[in-house]
């Protein structure tokens, strides 16, 4: 069995996941440690979703409900209506089906201030259908009162958190793995509530890119410049509220946009992006590069994502046809 150096063995390891806190736990920490009405819940997953270090150092501000996710909600909900500030956490597949009517009921419709975190987002989880989130965006982007977020690694995810514990109402936050931060390829701007972010320019093709897929957007960007094709990569953190205008205003510029989403290609970034487009009368083709309407395998993240048609490769065969394109010379068909 795989084993980490802070004891994390099996799937967990292979996943990526660590008990000692990433970024986001001493995020929360250092949130905990400035106002005393934080407060977290989990299901059983605190050494999973980055809430050991909280657990620790504030224990009579945690609260273990145990696989009981209607319970991590409802709880989450009580405490809220006690005016504190409640950060639950499960995995993200848990809280978009099984949790997904409480949440709706008792934290969406009366506004209550309850943070809702998704671990394991999309295609992360190695335990197939059951735990892939490929959902999730499209459910908790149709629920009124809901802020959506799909950070692109756990230095976001951190910032995230911080921005949000500061706003008072429901929001569903995406919590991707530690790992994640080891295929930054560049240092990127600070996380902004409902702003996206041009993290490289271009005006061949438009790249519009969420959560984990940033990194293999900015990895597709330098290969396609190689062949002299010049892709925009625009990230877009938070699908709700979804900055429209920053979308349309680069696919004016490109003529062709990708989005490319650790989601269901139905509902949830490629689904913003072209509602954004279409309200605002921008006629460009867009190309979705994530989860087909299928239900992903069992396998690693990397093996899934390969198999799916998710990976940097696939954005630059997309960007290449996209652009009429030949990969050897970058030369136009025509």
């Amino acid at each position: 069995m795989k084993t980490t150096d802070d004891g994390v063995g099996g799937a967990a390891a292979a996943m990526g996941l660590r008990a000692k806190a990433g970024p986001w736990g001493q995020a929360l920490v250092a949130a905990a440690d400035q106002r005393d009405d934080i407060v977290a819940v989990s299901a059983d997953l605190k050494k999973y979703t980055d809430l050991t270090a909280f657990a620790k150092t504030y224990p009579e501000r945690y609260i273990e409900v145990g696989m009981a996710e209607q319970n991590l909600v409802m709880t989450a909900a009580g405490l809220a209506r006690a005016g504190l500030t409640v950060v639950a956490t499960t995995f993200a597949a848990f809280l978009s089906r099984r949790a997904a009517d409480f949440a709706v009921m008792q934290i969406a419709l009366p506004r209550a201030d309850v943070k809702l975190i998704g671990a394991t987002p999309g295609i992360s989880a190695t335990f197939g259908p059951s735990h892939t989130a490929i959902d999730d965006l499209a459910v908790w982007r149709a629920v009124p009162n809901m802020i959506v977020i799909d950070p692109a690694d756990p230095d976001e995810a951190a910032q995230a958190l911080t921005a949000v514990l500061d706003y008072d109402g429901p929001v569903y936050l995406r919590q991707p793995f530690n790992r994640a931060s080891a295929r930054r390829t560049q240092e990127m701007p600070p996380f902004e509530l409902g702003r996206a972010a041009l993290l490289r320019d271009g005006t061949d093709v438009g790249i519009i890119a969420g959560g984990d897929r940033v990194g293999e957007a900015l990895a597709a960007a330098e290969t396609l410049a190689e062949s002299g094709v010049a892709a925009a990569v625009l990230r877009v953190s938070t699908l709700k509220p979804f900055d429209g205008d920053a979308v349309a205003e680069l696919a004016s510029r490109t003529g062709r946009l990708i989005t490319a989403e650790n989601h269901s290609v139905i509902g949830g970034l490629f689904s913003a992006t072209a509602e954004a487009l279409a309200l605002r009368g921008v006629a460009v083709p867009v190309t979705p590069i994530g989860v087909p309407d299928v239900f992903p395998p069992f396998g690693s993240p990397d093996y899934t994502a390969d198999l799916l048609g998710m990976g940097a490769r696939h954005i630059v065969q997309a960007a290449l046809g996209a652009t009429g394109c030949r990969p050897e010379t970058g030369a136009a068909h025509g």
